[in-house]
């Protein structure tokens, strides 16, 4: 396990320094700047800022000068507010967490009761219904969700607020719209995994002893069928953080993906690089815990 973890870390380390080459290099290779959309700034004030923020030097010198901060991690200002990175994070985190944590119990608290009925009811009507509503939520983009629940739970039957943030009744309308598609993903997986586990032989040898139906599924056929979905959460959380930037926008929620979009559009290169690389550790660290678990719930499955 330790071995494990220690390569797991330096690749962890590997990915992070390649997504900041590679995001530092795009940033600056889009012809523009972060002030070219202010008004004419005096030589001496655009000549101060530029060497405030190491804008006056090669691009390379820049790479390094910036590498080096983010290894000491120190993300440094950021370039349109009077503020540090790692405030905007520490103020934008717990409000996308929150969001996308409602938005994952969502997902996979619906899309597992879903898979679940619909395999232990397979070729029923109930079942053919709720795998066409996975599929339609799968087609469907959380924007487009966002929109038709914006305009039956906002216009047509006022139950919940439009946007902002504040209180949870605020976010439960961006949380459905956000899980919505990994619930349908999870409702399909789990149906999958739980037809595959009904029909081992272990189950057909719990039946003929006499086990009720709930005990056979709940206690012998869901360990088994849980692996896929497991396997699931790591893309699950890459989505729900991928997709929070359109969601946060749509509800205006000051989230990170709020802030995230916002760096994009201002050009503010080190709030930008700030979220990316904070969303690469996030995710790097949930497919590491997807695998361990998985080793945990299988003891065939070995860490390497």
């Amino acid at each position: 396990m330790l071995a494990f973890l220690a390569r797991r870390f330096v690749w962890m380390l590997i990915t992070v320094w390649v997504v900041f080459t590679v995001s530092f290099l795009l940033m600056h290779a889009v012809p523009g700047g972060p002030y070219d959309r202010e008004r004419k700034l005096e030589p001496e004030i655009e000549a101060n800022i530029k060497r405030q923020f190491d804008l006056d030097k090669p691009l390379p010198e820049q790479y390094v000068l910036r590498l080096w901060d983010v290894a000491t991690f120190d993300l440094g200002h950021s370039m349109r507010r009077d503020v540090r990175v790692s405030r905007v994070i520490r103020e934008g985190l717990p409000i996308s967490a929150a969001l996308g944590l409602l938005a994952l119990a969502f997902a996979f608290s619906v899309g597992l009761v879903a898979g679940i009925v619909s395999a232990v009811m397979r070729g029923t009507a109930a079942d053919h219904a709720l795998m066409s509503v996975a599929t339609i939520g799968i087609a469907l983009p959380n924007f487009v969700v966002a929109g038709f629940a914006i305009i039956l739970f906002v216009f047509t039957i006022p139950l919940l607020p439009a946007a902002g943030w504040g209180s949870i009744r605020q976010l439960i309308l961006p949380a459905l719209c956000l899980g919505a598609p990994y619930a349908a993903y999870v409702a399909r997986i789990a149906r999958t995994g739980m037809l595959d586990s009904l029909s081992q032989d272990c189950i057909r040898t719990a039946r003929a002893k006499g086990l009720s139906p709930t005990t056979v599924t709940m206690r012998h056929a869901m360990p088994s069928a849980m692996l896929p979905v497991v396997s699931f959460l790591g893309p699950a959380v890459a989505g729900v953080l991928t997709g929070s930037p359109v969601v946060e926008q749509i509800f205006a929620i000051p989230g990170l993906g709020w802030h995230f979009v916002q760096s994009a559009i201002l050009r503010d290169y080190t709030l930008a690089m700030g979220v990316v690389l904070l969303y690469t550790v996030l995710l790097y660290t949930m497919n590491l815990l997807v695998d361990i678990a998985y080793g945990l719930l299988d003891p065939r499955v070995e860490w390497k």
